[in-house]
């Protein structure tokens, strides 16, 4: 896969009383793609029912680079860091920029699946496995001076 984005239209009920987006709505829009992604390749919500698996997540970080406000329309991409080979562990990345093509968040999460009737860890079926080896690379956000 060369790479993976979707666009959001940022809704006045995602910013907050300081009239920005709201830090918790950053990792909503990170879950939204993810979740897309996994449909997209074929394992909606009622595949990963019938297999009885789910993703979770261990960590999740999202750095803030820059405002956001409501009408603007967002690009979040997902990428890569670390994947293991058989897709049952990960750590990906989501970035997201403004209409401005500008990058605004950087979000880092690590997690796997979990076998939703043994409440333990589970691996995907191939096909998950390969569409998140076949992610683009990233890595995590370092803050620089400047921006």
């Amino acid at each position: 896969m060369n790479h993976y984005e979707k666009y959001i239209e940022i809704r006045w009920a995602d910013c907050d009383a300081n009239r920005h987006v709201r830090h918790s709505a950053y990792y909503d829009f990170g879950a939204h793609v993810r979740i897309r992604f996994f449909a997209d390749i074929g394992m909606n919500d009622k595949v990963l029912n019938r297999l009885r698996i789910g993703p979770i997540i261990f960590k999740e970080e999202c750095s803030f680079i820059k405002e956001l406000h409501a009408d603007d329309t967002i690009r979040i991409n997902c990428l890569k860091e670390k994947i293991s080979e058989d897709g049952g562990r990960w750590i990906l990345h989501h970035e997201i920029f403004n209409g401005k093509d500008e990058k605004v968040a950087h979000i880092t999460l690590k997690g796997a699946w979990m076998d939703l009737d043994k409440r333990k860890l589970a691996i995907p079926p191939k096909v998950m496995a390969t569409a998140l080896h076949g992610l683009p690379s990233g890595e995590s956000y370092t803050y620089r001076k400047g921006g």
